[in-house]
């Protein structure tokens, strides 16, 4: 089995619905290497992380399961640069490693890896061919993960400074799939785009 050469990291602003166009793009044929989902793995009781988190961290940051304790963790890393760098230090080349085992064993037409913060990660810019922005208004941003996560706006407009502007993110894409109007104007998006992905791909 050859894996497939076209690489695409798909990335987007917290709320504007990477998960939703990603799972419209795998029944389409493609695969997902999606680097949250490794996180979460690596983290998990008694994870391939959790030991190195333990030793870095401390005892408070390991919850009772022996997975990772995220809301502390989280606390932490948001008002500690230095904290973050040690986390990302930990977890980044694990994660990086098991999404190329993924993408080298994918028997799918194309591979997306999903990467909330590929803009601000300069190695992943270099490692896929395209880069594809799920894009949304701020203002849809910030009232949908209100509604999913139960967070306050000032909660959420947090979340976003720490990412990437708008701006920066869609000067960066080679692609863009808007996402404010419902799964009536995603699909066409996702139909034209994987039509392209297609067409790449045949010529790789």
């Amino acid at each position: 089995m050859i894996p497939p050469k076209l690489h695409i990291g798909l990335t987007g602003g917290i709320g504007c619905g990477k998960t939703t166009v990603a799972n419209l793009f795998a029944e389409r044929g493609a695969t997902l290497v999606d680097t949250d989902l490794i996180a979460h793995a690596m983290t998990a009781p008694h994870g391939p992380a959790m030991a190195a988190i333990a030793q870095t961290f401390g005892a408070g940051f390991i919850a009772a399961d022996g997975s990772l304790d995220r809301a502390a963790m989280r606390a932490l890393v948001f008002t500690d640069p230095a904290a973050k760098q040690r986390l990302e230090a930990i977890l980044h080349p694990m994660i990086r490693a098991e999404a190329e085992r993924q993408a080298l064993a994918a028997s799918g037409l194309y591979v997306i890896f999903v990467v909330p913060l590929l803009i601000e990660s300069g190695a992943w810019r270099n490692r896929v061919g395209r880069i594809l922005a799920v894009d949304c208004l701020e203002t849809t941003q910030v009232a949908r993960v209100m509604a999913r996560n139960g967070l306050t706006e000032a909660q959420v407009r947090a979340i976003m400074a720490n990412q990437v502007s708008r701006a920066e993110r869609l000067a960066a894409a080679d692609d863009v799939i808007d996402n404010d109007d419902g799964m009536h104007a995603l699909l066409p998006q996702v139909e034209t785009l994987h039509a392209l992905y297609l067409t790449i791909s045949a010529t790789m």
